[in-house]
């Protein structure tokens, strides 16, 4: 490597101003790399994170979404999750976790995602612990020996890879793991962030007959029709009651197969088992972070015989299956339209943006 020392954005205490710090590169750890990030995605759970919604430590290098170049290899043989080897100047992706594989959900009950121990880039590997470069809202990342690699897509524009880094995998563990869509059905997804696109544009891919869209502001929903994304389009702004019937009408008065939660909002999740048609089913993915509760009719869940599921994070080989899936996603639907990109120094400003709700999806680069 030529450059020794890198820029990262790093969150210092919570609810305060982000800090644009410099620090050492080191070697490449046995097992481990460096990469150089060109993309450092901002998720909605960095909001929250830099909010101190999340009990995390701190200081931290934030990102979790990340694509670069491999600039260098540790020792030891190196090959991605696929068993392609990997080599410096290679395009990768990576897993934001790593299990610990001992934990009883690790060891027994086959859930990774609910690991006790995960280790996450950019949400609890302080700078104070190991290398302070372990999150992507930086030029060059230390990704440690365990982690989830897979070598870019060819073909595809690293923004399009960019607009669901995070999203995507999620919805692919949601989908595969949890409740897939069917061939025929009609499915609504409420939330039009990056997620319920996501959700949309993989239930288009899996052979639903419709989908439909509920979310808002109205601009995030053209961008959406924009990109190919859904059948319908529903505004919220019209209300919990024009909602449900817009979607009952959408459905021909049924309602739906499946009604999949991406919006994060606790208010969601009791609309949302109104939205589904009776012996239908319910997915919860948006509620990540603890937003608090909400009122619901448990009746709603009774009377329809609704399969109520939810779906936490992803692994590695969901982040796979998403780069697998990407030529096929970017050549149906315009995803590297629904990304604006930042330089790092302007981190401030993409992360307002993102706050404000005016762009779908904020990238930095560097």
């Amino acid at each position: 490597m030529t450059a020794r020392t890198g820029k990262a954005v790093v969150l210092e205490e919570f609810n305060a101003p982000l800090a644009l710090r410099e620090f050492g590169i080191p070697q490449a750890p046995a097992g481990g790399m460096i990469v150089a990030c060109g993309y450092g995605g901002i998720c909605g759970t960095d909001l929250h994170l830099q909010q101190g919604h999340l009990p995390i430590p701190t200081p931290l290098v934030l990102g979790h979404e990340g694509y670069g170049v491999i600039r260098e290899l540790g020792a030891g043989e190196h090959r991605d999750a696929t068993g392609a080897p990997l080599a410096e100047g290679d395009a990768v992706m990576w897993a934001s976790s790593i299990a610990c594989g001992e934990c009883p959900p690790c060891r027994l009950h086959r859930e990774p995602t609910l690991c006790e121990n995960r280790r996450t880039y950019g949400v609890n590997r302080p700078v104070t612990e190991g290398a302070g470069l372990s999150g992507s809202w930086a030029d060059h990342i230390v990704l440690q020996p365990g982690t989830t690699v897979v070598k870019a897509a060819e073909g595809v524009d690293p923004l399009a890879a960019m607009s669901l880094a995070c999203a995507g995998p999620t919805v692919v563990h949601a989908l595969f793991e949890r409740r897939p869509v069917r061939l025929g059905e009609t499915v609504v997804v409420q939330g039009s962030g990056p997620v319920g696109l996501a959700a949309a544009a993989f239930a288009q891919l899996a052979g639903a007959a419709k989908v439909i869209l509920v979310g808002g502001p109205a601009e995030r929903l053209a961008l959406a029709a924009k990109a190919g994304i859904g059948d319908v389009h529903i505004d919220i702004a019209g209300g919990q009651d024009a909602v449900r019937q817009e979607v009952r009408d959408a459905t021909g008065g049924a309602g739906a197969d499946l009604v999949i939660e991406c919006a994060g909002v606790p208010a969601a999740v009791a609309q949302g088992l109104t939205l589904a048609r009776r012996g239908g089913s319910y997915l919860v993915i948006g509620q990540y972070s603890d937003a608090g509760d909400t009122l619901l009719n448990p009746h709603q869940i009774v009377h329809r015989q609704l399969d109520v599921i939810g779906s936490w994070a992803f692994t590695g080989a969901h982040l796979t299956e998403y780069v697998r899936l990407l030529p096929t996603l970017a050549a149906r639907f315009d995803l590297a339209g629904l990304v604006t990109a930042y330089p790092l120094e302007q981190h401030a400003e993409a992360m307002a943006a993102v706050a404000a709700g005016s762009v779908m999806k904020a990238v930095l680069t560097s």
